[in-house]
């Protein structure tokens, strides 16, 4: 009986702690990032950044199955409190990874179920420069035009971490570009029809956020997407809110925060229609 109350405890501590960013006081487009303005954010290194990743509990973080094609992290670190991939970093906590769970659904043609979990090799703890994501429970919406940001350490040259805000863009209206079946109900997309901002080469399987009621909620993990900030063609994210059940059964204790996201109004994506997409009956 103990031991149950105490895994109660621990699951409320971390749905207390997600998604709150102290330190992040301004929200922009396209720019650096202050520190700790995203706290959840984890660099994924051997001998040089490759993937994204973030922090939803204090030993588990959350990123793409392709940073991981051979399912093994064997001189891999991840990097917490990081602000930029040079010069200085006073908050800076580098674990080893003790486990690499990519889902095993997992389609590295089609990168349908894109998603993986990696265990860290001793816990971290949370303070303003490090704190997990919450993350959107089963059925949470996202419909067209909502905001959202996505932060990382991709193709922008200076090493600074970047945050971006870039509205979602409807299933429907993504598979106009890409083509009916390239987008599965697994995947959501995010960016400028016009083009000009965008998650690049070393973004991948970090997060993309919204906030809702003062939490940051992951609602994406960085997948692919045809070149970068191309017209036309959004970035295409996991949809994590499919991924509950099964994030859940692989972190058996200290389970991560889930929050139900609710978008209000009406999903314009329902009246897209286009040679490849048909009308909705």
């Amino acid at each position: 009986m103990t031991f149950i109350l105490l895994r109660v405890t621990f699951n409320k501590l971390f749905f207390a702690v997600c998604g709150l960013a102290n330190l992040n006081s301004r929200i922009v487009g396209g720019q650096n990032a202050l520190p700790g303005s995203w706290p959840w954010q984890v660099s994924l290194q051997s001998s040089y950044h490759f993937c994204g990743g973030s922090l939803i509990n204090n030993q588990w973080v959350l990123t793409a199955a392709h940073c991981f094609p051979s399912r093994s992290a064997s001189g891999v670190n991840a990097v917490l409190g990081l602000q930029s991939l040079q010069g200085s970093n006073p908050n800076r906590v580098s674990r080893t990874i003790k486990t690499v769970i990519v889902h095993p659904n997992y389609n590295s043609g089609t990168q349908n179920n894109d998603i993986a979990l990696l265990q860290l090799s001793s816990p971290v703890t949370f303070n303003n420069y490090i704190t997990p994501v919450c993350l959107p429970s089963t059925g949470s919406t996202f419909y067209s035009g909502v905001k959202t940001w996505v932060t990382g350490w991709g193709d922008i040259g200076n090493g600074g971490q970047l945050e971006i805000q870039i509205p979602i863009v409807g299933n429907r209206r993504c598979k106009c570009s890409y083509g009916a079946s390239s987008i599965t109900d697994n995947m959501m997309c995010a960016g400028l029809l016009a083009g000009g901002k965008d998650s690049c080469q070393g973004d991948s399987g970090g997060p993309l956020v919204i906030k809702q009621n003062n939490r940051w909620i992951q609602a994406g993990v960085v997948s692919f997407g045809n070149g970068c900030a191309e017209p036309d063609f959004p970035g295409v994210y996991t949809r994590v809110s499919r991924y509950q059940t099964w994030i859940n059964t692989q972190i058996t204790t200290n389970k991560p925060g889930f929050i139900a996201v609710t978008s209000t109004g009406t999903d314009s994506d329902l009246s897209v229609s286009c040679p490849r997409v048909l009308p909705v009956a």
